[in-house]
């Protein structure tokens, strides 16, 4: 892991942590947003407005945040409006990088080698975390936002007005719900599989992996009586799910050490599962071979060795099952 410090790429050995080992997250720092009429959004300034051809993202496959965003690009058919740029699967000693290989498309807007060097366009004196996704204004050349949260809810609403696929997954009359249910989801799911993966102790370990099965044993009953999370429509709710379970019995069981039960040992959310990834568009966003080479290769600390397991056989195409509840 590495971070940039005033601008320059800065090696660091250890992930950050809690006293008693736990893993931390840090906060994303660029938090603009883009309206239809370039109006302020929630946080950050104004002035991005929705315009067809004037953002890009940056991404990468492996990673379940970044997948969010595209997602959402796929979901509401902004692929013409909003251009993309994949990394590499492997993070190596400067993080994310363009360089070549299966499924990597290179930065158009600066040539980059490594998105270091996009979040230092932006701004050349930024300290901080160089993630995914990267949502990029060409016009302004800065980076908007890089946090997958708003992002997907610009996705979802801000280009409508110019030829956004119709579809809301962030309806007024369940929003309370949504945030409710995401915040939960959040904390013991989305990233409590990585406060199981990188905690440095046997008690941080145990302490994220309760909360994890139990919020999916209470999502697997909730599923059971419903065909999508919050009743017969799929939300924002679902997708920020999905993106956590369609890794987990190929990486988070294993290299995480979240193995209790697998996906595959809940029925309905299993099912689930495979009906989204069957929704159309959706299996295009899913690229297995990034997502297993990425953790099992780029995680040293993890997998000293370097050997990448040869399953688990899935079948995401097949029936789900899931019309009955609908």
């Amino acid at each position: 892991m590495g971070f940039l410090l005033n601008g320059a790429w800065t090696q660091e050995d250890a992930l950050p942590a809690a006293a008693d080992g736990a893993f931390i997250r840090k906060d994303s720092q660029f938090r603009h947003w883009i309206t239809p009429d370039g109006s302020p959004g929630p946080s950050g300034e104004g002035g991005f407005a929705a315009e067809a051809g004037r953002y890009h993202l940056h991404v990468s496959l492996a990673c379940p945040w970044a997948h969010r965003a595209l997602i959402f690009r796929a979901l509401k058919g902004l692929e013409e409006m909003i251009t993309v740029s994949v990394t590499h699967w492997l993070m190596g000693d400067q993080g994310w990088s363009f360089a070549p290989g299966p499924g990597v498309v290179p930065d158009p807007i600066l040539g980059a080698a490594h998105l270091h060097e996009v979040y230092r366009a932006a701004e050349p004196g930024y300290t901080g975390r160089v993630t995914v996704p990267v949502l990029w204004d060409k016009a302004r050349r800065r980076i908007v936002n890089n946090e997958s949260a708003e992002i997907i809810r610009m996705l979802n609403s801000a280009f409508d007005g110019i030829g956004a696929r119709p579809g809301d997954f962030y309806p007024d009359a369940q929003r309370a719900e949504i945030d409710a249910l995401n915040a939960r989801i959040y904390a013991s799911v989305n990233n409590g599989v990585y406060q199981a993966g990188f905690a440095r102790s046997q008690a941080a370990h145990d302490a994220a992996i309760g909360p994890l099965f139990e919020t999916l044993a209470e999502l697997e009953c909730r599923l059971g009586g419903s065909r999508y999370l919050l009743g017969d429509r799929v939300t924002e709710a679902d997708w920020r799910l999905f993106t956590t379970l369609i890794r987990f019995d190929p990486v988070y069981v294993g290299h995480f050490r979240c193995d209790r039960r697998r996906i595959l040992d809940h029925p309905n959310l299993w099912g689930w599962l495979r009906e989204l990834y069957q929704w159309p568009g959706i299996a295009a966003t899913v690229d297995f071979d990034h997502i297993r080479r990425h953790y099992y290769l780029s995680h040293k600390q993890l997998n000293p060795t370097g050997i990448l397991p040869a399953g688990p056989d899935l079948d995401f195409h097949a029936p789900h099952g899931r019309e009955r509840l609908g």
